[in-house]
């Protein structure tokens, strides 16, 4: 299947900063993350709506975004987050590939509970969940960070595993 060249999701070097994987998806940190452990869950390759997925593959996206929650919850000491997926522009999509936001919460990380919408939406145009405006992490700080999590995900395998 042939992919978008304009997608970012897409790119080759997208693996490296790949922290989880599945057969199908990885888990990478966002590049401009809205709190710390602002992850995303990814297609492996190009698919732009969570319709497109076979049955296998939306149990597996789902099974695989649990696991990773888990852990990013266990290796941030939280167990408050929510789950975004965005379908079209229509829906606040800015990149045309399917993925699943996963934005850890902790108490008082933002004044009101419910503000991550508005935080992510609509700060003047310029909070929008992929906006160009957030500070960003460049390749090589997202491929340190993906290193220290594939890092931490192993020890709680292990631990999982001893258990």
């Amino acid at each position: 299947m042939k992919t978008e060249i304009k997608c970012p999701f897409c790119n080759p070097d997208i693996s490296i900063t790949s922290f989880s994987e599945s057969q199908n998806f990885w888990a990478i940190y966002d590049i401009a993350p809205i709190l710390p452990g602002h992850s995303l869950i990814i297609p492996k390759r190009h698919i732009k709506s969570i319709q497109e997925l076979s049955t296998e593959q939306f149990d597996e996206f789902f099974q695989f975004g649990r696991e990773v929650t888990k852990k990013l919850s266990l290796f941030f000491k939280t167990d408050a987050f929510d789950w975004i997926i965005q379908e079209n522009e229509e829906a606040g999509q800015s990149i045309p590939h399917l993925h699943l936001h996963i934005i850890l919460r902790t108490k008082d990380d933002l004044p009101n509970a419910g503000d991550w919408y508005s935080v992510l939406k609509n700060k003047n145009k310029e909070e929008v969940v992929d906006s160009e405006n957030r500070p960003r992490f460049s390749i090589d700080e997202l491929t340190n960070i993906a290193k220290k999590l594939k890092d931490a995900f192993v020890e709680l395998d292990k631990e999982k595993s001893n258990t």
